[in-house]
């Protein structure tokens, strides 16, 4: 079943988080809220509070110097857990790898160097928060795939919630990908995966026997064109 607000959706995520980071002592995670309109900031703030209760020291890393600043405007009590990505490698950079567990909020493809610099030199956990560190505009070229093969692999899903036009992907560790369908009078389950299922795959689970329709072949395009450019 869905969660039925945001809120619901963190306690949620929250769960699935501590299950995804009792596994080991290393590890990259990923959590997503993929909503349109989505504030970023204040949901990550109430996560690092959360997380902190467990993680002591956890600490929380912006893209840059404005978000940082913003951050430690609105959480003053834990400015000392905020830092940006570049002062996170200055700080390994002086004093060589660190522990613990980081918080990465909101990585762009424009952050991916820093990223990959930032988690080479870590040896604790790593909880990346609506991160997007893909870029179609890399090409189909060898960069992208050795990319792809690489450190973008190493990334295991912790919780997503992403609305779909068809309905929305559920997944919360240690549990896979949950499909929904969405209707009239509400979303309605329609089928597990153990992958993150691409557009034809969804296509294919909401058509079941009656074929995907001019919708999922669309859907299938798109998939295979994404496929192309990574």
């Amino acid at each position: 079943m869905l969660p039925a607000d945001l809120r619901s959706a963190e306690a949620e995520a929250l769960t699935a988080i501590e299950a995804a980071l009792a596994t080991g002592d290393t590890g990259l995670w990923t959590v997503e809220f993929r909503f349109e309109g989505l504030r970023l900031l204040p949901l990550a703030l109430r996560l690092l509070e959360a997380l902190n209760t467990a993680h002591p020291g956890v600490r929380m890393l912006l893209p840059d110097a404005g978000a940082t600043a913003l951050a430690k405007r609105d959480a003053p009590d834990f400015a000392s857990q905020l830092a940006s990505l570049r002062d996170q490698m200055r700080l390994q950079q002086a004093d060589g790898a660190s522990g613990g567990l980081l918080l990465l909020v909101g990585p762009t493809p424009a952050d991916y160097e820093e990223v990959e610099q930032v988690c080479a030199l870590h040896r604790g956990l790593v909880l990346m928060l609506n991160g997007s560190l893909e870029d179609a505009a890399v090409g189909i070229g060898s960069v992208a795939r050795e990319r792809r093969r690489g450190f973008l692999a190493d990334w295991q899903s912790a919780y997503a919630l992403i609305p779909l036009a068809e309905g929305a992907l559920r997944r919360a560790f240690p549990a896979g990908w949950q499909l929904y369908r969405r209707d009239p009078d509400g979303h309605r389950f329609v089928a597990d995966f153990e992958q993150k299922p691409d557009a034809e795959q969804r296509a294919a689970a909401l058509a079941g026997e009656g074929g995907p329709g001019l919708a999922g072949n669309l859907q299938a395009i798109e998939s295979l064109i994404e496929g192309l450019r990574h």
